[in-house]
């Protein structure tokens, strides 16, 4: 799995991260699992084709000890299927971005 990890983090850095996702991101309906749903303008040709498969998002899971950014761009409504796939560039570095507003807003690593 392809994966972006912000690591080695304190707990009350966790808690400021769960928190900001809470505030800005989907729940994943399993504990400290959260949905980052991409941007319509983002999906590729056969994302926007398959509209009737999303939203589209990237899970974000909190660990024991880090923030784990998947980069798999997955269907909310189905398992399997051609348009779910790893992120393209644009969409990579929309989680990216959004990684790095969240350890500048959380002040994590400060």
């Amino acid at each position: 799995m392809r994966q972006y990890v912000v690591d080695e983090l304190r707990k009350n850095e966790l808690e400021r991260a769960s928190q900001y996702l809470e505030k800005h991101c989907e729940p994943g309906g399993v504990n400290r699992l959260y949905w980052l749903r991409i941007p319509d303008g983002l999906l590729s040709e056969l994302q926007q084709e398959h509209s009737s498969c999303g939203p589209f998002c990237v899970g974000i899971e909190i660990t024991d000890d880090s923030v784990v950014f998947e980069m798999l761009v997955r269907s909310r409504q189905k398992l399997r299927c051609s348009c779910i796939a790893y992120a393209s560039q644009a969409q990579r570095q929309f989680v990216l971005d959004f990684a790095d507003r969240m350890i500048r807003e959380t002040e994590i690593g400060a």
